[in-house]
């Protein structure tokens, strides 16, 4: 179940927008990881996998933009 931040008992958009974004920023990190340990590995699949993870990483890069774009428009 998640918890909501409140204000005067209203959950607040800024505040479920920080948390959205500091989520996808931690995905975004731990699929550079991922994509850095299987790199370190010897195998043409973890090669593979490598870049996959790579991949991911920067999708969610972009969406985190995207979101950026899309919030900047509704917060003003």
């Amino acid at each position: 179940m998640s918890k909501y931040s409140t204000f005067g008992g209203v959950p607040t958009r800024a505040e479920a927008y920080r948390k959205l974004m500091h989520h996808i920023e931690e995905a975004q990190d731990q699929a550079a990881v991922l994509a850095h340990l299987h790199n370190t590995e010897d195998s043409e699949m973890d090669k593979l996998m490598a870049k996959g993870w790579l991949g991911i990483s920067e999708m969610f890069k972009m969406t985190r933009w995207k979101i950026t774009k899309l919030a900047a428009n509704k917060f003003q």
